[in-house]
C-alpha cells in the first residue's frame, strides 16, 4: 500500500454538496431504531439460527443491509453522542460510560483522558437540524446524554433521561419520564405504544417527523417475557443459547413490528425512510457476535460492527446487500441531506444518499480514539487483557486493513478484515509498510481532532498486579 493510494484525512470535513439524487420530491419522514447492545449476529437476518426477529428481518427484505457499518464507539454513551452529533469522540469528550478510570487502580498503568457524561449543549443534534427544517421530532426510549433530551431539539420525549438501563423491563417501570401501562405491561411495547399514537397524531396534523427510537433493549437487566422465553427453552443454535435473550430480542422485533404496522395502515411507508443499527456489540456474558471477535467494550470487530439496515420502498432497491464501510457518524449529514436541512459545515460523517440507490461515495478512512479503561466481566471473549475489555487505544480502518494501536505500550495490532474477519491473525510484523501507513494516518487524524493520548503514568499501578 502506497501513501498515494490512502487520500489523506479528505473525510474530515467533507461539505454536504452531495446531492441527494431524489430530485425535487418531499423530504422522506425520517425513523431511526437504535437497539441497545444488540450484536452483529443477533438477527435471524445477520445469520442467527436461534434469535427470531421477522419484522427486523423485513427491513433487510425490503431494504438494503450494510454489511461493514460500525458504530462511534464500544459501549453505549460515546456511540450516542457521536450518532446526534455527527462527530468523532474528540470533538464532543464522551469517551466512555461514567469515569474514564474503571477497574482497578493497580492494574491501570496510565492516568485515562477525564470524560465527560453530557453531550455539550452547544453542538447541534440530528433532532435540532431536522427541527429547524420543519421536522416534528420525538425521542423514546435510552437517552443517556443528559437528564432530558428536550433541549436537544425533541418535541416529545417518551422515557429518555441519563439512565444506562431501566430500572424495571416491566411495568411499573419507575421512570419519571415514562407513564406506567398495567402492570406487567412490557418496555418495549409501551415505548412503541407511545410513539405510534405520537406518530398518528403528527399524520393527522400533516406534519413531517423524525422519530428517534433507542430502545432500552436489549441492555442488561435481562427481564424477558415468560410466554416469549418459553418458545425458546430447552433449544440452542450455532452460537446463540440464551432464551430469556433471545425472548428480549423478540420483544424488540415485535415493538419494530408496531411501527411497521402502523406506517402501514397509514399508508407512509414510501415516504419514510427506517434506519435499524445498535450503539455497541453484544454483553458478553448473554450473547456473542460470531465469528466476530470480541463482545461490547472491545475494539475488536463484534464489539464495534453493528447491523444496519436502511428501508424506502421505492427509493432503495429491495434486498441489497452493500460492503461500503460505513460509520454511524455518517448518519446526521445523510438526514440532513434528504430533509433539506442546514447541517454545520464541518462534520466528520459524510451522506450516504448516493449509496442508497447504488452509487458511490468517495473511499475514507475511519476512526475511533478511546483513552479509557474498561473493566473485563469474563472470560473467553477475543480479549488479550487479563483485566480489561479495552485498554486505552486507538484504531484506524482502511478498505480491507484495519489496526489498533494501545497506548499503554505501543503495540500495535494489523488484520485483514477480508480475509480474516474473525482478526484471528495479527500481521502487523508481516506487512510492515501497511501497519505504517495506517499508523501515519491515525495520527495524522488524531493532530487534526486534537484527540488526547493518554500518557501519564500511573502512580498506583503495580507491576506484579497490572501486568497483562
Amino acid at each position: 500500500m502506497s501513501r498515494s493510494s490512502i487520500p489523506a484525512l479528505l473525510f474530515a470535513f467533507l461539505p454536504l454538496s452531495l446531492p441527494t439524487l431524489y430530485g425535487e420530491s418531499s423530504p422522506p419522514n425520517i425513523i431511526l431504531l437504535y437497539a441497545d447492545d444488540l450484536g452483529y449476529t443477533d438477527l435471524s437476518c445477520q445469520g442467527s439460527d436461534y434469535y427470531r426477529t421477522p419484522n427486523i428481518d423485513r427491513l433487510a427484505k425490503e431494504g438494503m443491509t450494510f454489511t461493514n457499518a460500525y458504530a462511534a464507539a464500544a459501549n453505549c454513551a460515546p456511540s450516542r453522542a457521536s450518532l446526534m452529533t455527527g462527530l468523532y469522540t474528540p470533538r464532543h469528550g464522551v469517551f466512555t460510560v461514567g469515569n474514564s478510570d474503571r477497574g482497578k487502580a493497580a492494574h491501570r498503568r496510565l492516568i485515562p483522558t477525564t470524560n465527560k457524561t453530557v453531550l455539550t449543549r452547544t453542538l447541534p443534534t440530528m433532532a435540532q437540524i431536522l427541527k429547524n427544517a420543519g421536522y416534528r421530532t420525538a425521542v423514546a426510549g435510552k437517552w443517556h446524554l443528559s437528564d432530558d433530551p428536550i433541549p436537544y431539539g425533541f418535541d416529545t420525549n417518551f422515557g429518555g433521561l441519563k439512565w444506562g438501563a431501566p430500572k424495571s423491563y416491566f411495568s411499573p417501570y419507575r421512570n419519571p419520564k415514562l407513564k406506567d401501562g398495567p402492570k406487567g405491561e412490557h418496555l418495549p411495547a409501551r415505548l412503541a405504544t407511545d410513539l405510534c399514537h405520537w406518530i398518528r397524531n403528527a399524520e393527522e396534523k400533516n406534519e413531517r417527523f423524525f422519530v428517534y427510537f433507542p430502545f432500552y433493549s436489549v441492555h442488561t437487566p435481562i427481564q424477558a417475557r415468560a410466554d416469549l422465553t418459553a418458545k425458546y427453552n430447552g433449544k440452542s443454535g450455532t452460537h446463540h443459547r440464551n432464551a430469556k435473550y433471545a425472548a428480549m430480542v423478540e420483544a424488540m422485533d415485535l415493538a419494530v413490528g408496531q411501527i411497521l404496522d402502523l406506517l402501514d395502515e397509514l399508508k407512509l411507508a414510501s415516504n419514510t425512510l427506517v434506519v435499524f443499527t445498535s450503539d455497541n456489540g453484544p454483553h458478553g456474558g448473554v450473547s456473542n457476535a460470531r465469528p466476530l471477535r470480541g463482545s461490547k467494550g472491545m475494539f475488536y470487530e463484534g464489539g464495534i460492527r453493528e447491523p444496519f439496515l436502511v428501508r424506502w420502498p421505492g427509493k432503495i432497491k429491495a434486498s441489497t446487500r452493500l460492503a461500503t464501510p460505513i460509520h454511524q457518524i455518517d448518519l446526521l449529514p445523510t438526514f440532513a441531506a434528504l430533509g433539506k436541512a442546514k447541517a454545520p459545515e464541518k462534520l466528520d460523517g459524510v451522506d450516504l444518499s448516493p449509496l442508497f440507490q447504488g452509487n458511490p461515495i468517495p473511499e475514507r478512512s475511519l476512526f475511533w480514539h478511546f483513552p479509557a479503561y474498561l473493566q473485563g466481566y469474563g472470560k473467553d471473549l477475543g480479549s488479550p487483557f487479563e483485566h480489561f475489555r479495552t485498554t486505552p487505544c486507538g484504531v484506524v480502518r482502511h478498505g480491507e486493513w484495519k489496526l489498533i494501536e494501545y497506548f499503554e505500550d505501543g503495540a500495535l495490532e494489523l488484520y485483514n478484515l477480508r480475509e480474516d474477519p474473525s482478526e484471528k491473525q495479527n500481521r502487523s510484523a508481516e506487512k510492515p509498510q501497511v501497519r505504517d501507513e495506517l499508523h501515519r494516518l491515525m495520527k495524522s487524524w488524531r493532530s487534526k481532532t486534537q484527540a488526547v493520548v493518554p500518557r501519564k503514568k500511573n502512580p498506583k499501578f503495580e507491576h506484579n498486579k497490572g501486568s497483562n
